[in-house]
């Protein structure tokens, strides 16, 4: 359970804040003036607080509550500015286009791919195949984890699907996020740019029905 010891709001004023930064087009301040007309006085600064602080532990949550994945994986990266310089959003859907995980790395690389599968194994399960395009780190990351999985007595290895336009559908999911960071104009520090990625992953997620279908979409995230 996430704690809230110490805050100086409420729980449920807390996460209110950050779901509709991370869901919605607005600013910090923004959503200081809107959260000033239901009544709370709270800084832009705060709000931003709000957000580094606690969309990780949101997502560390969702990602192991989210609905379980077909075993047909896509995997891509996208790119994202963080001061000034291009930094690499991994990301991975299935089949039904549903969100399997996200991570982001200074650099696009064996290690960090090698990372990003292993991280998507431990929360979504064992894949049949994963579509790729041709990068060579991706190539290099599902080869060492197959490697890892003969090592634990997996007989049988993940199919790797190299054909780039097979990977139209998590590519055109990035567009979802993409849209949202728009506005923001690139990130001061990749330490925020990690938090606030995850929370806007976590509302997606919450939009393609992957938590609790039927609960409306800010009671799905604070829970």
């Amino acid at each position: 359970m996430i704690s809230f010891e110490g805050a100086q709001f409420p729980k449920d004023v807390i996460l209110f804040a950050v779901f509709f930064y991370v869901r919605y087009t607005v600013s910090c301040r923004d959503l200081e003036e809107i959260i000033a007309e239901r009544g709370v006085l709270v800084d832009h600064a705060a709000l931003d607080r709000w957000v580094a602080r606690y969309s990780p532990l949101i997502a560390s949550t969702a990602r192991r509550r989210k609905a379980a994945a077909d075993r047909s994986w896509h995997m891509d990266e996208t790119y994202i500015k963080v001061k000034g310089e291009w930094v690499c959003l991994y990301r991975a859907v299935d089949k039904l286009g549903k969100t399997l995980d996200f991570m982001l790395s200074n650099r696009r690389k064996k290690s960090a791919a090698t990372r990003f599968f292993a991280r998507a194994l431990e929360v979504s399960g064992l894949p049949r195949k994963i579509v790729i395009d041709r990068s060579g780190a991706n190539t290099a990351g599902i080869k060492a984890i197959n490697r890892m999985l003969k090592s634990f007595g997996c007989r049988i290895p993940i199919e790797m699907v190299r054909i780039k336009y097979l990977n139209n559908m998590v590519e055109q999911d990035h567009g979802s996020i993409k849209k949202r960071i728009r506005p923001m104009l690139g990130f001061k520090s990749f330490a925020s740019a990690s938090a606030t990625l995850e929370g806007i992953e976590v509302a997606n997620m919450i939009r393609k029905g992957q938590m609790t279908p039927g609960l409306r979409p800010f009671a799905q995230f604070e829970a």
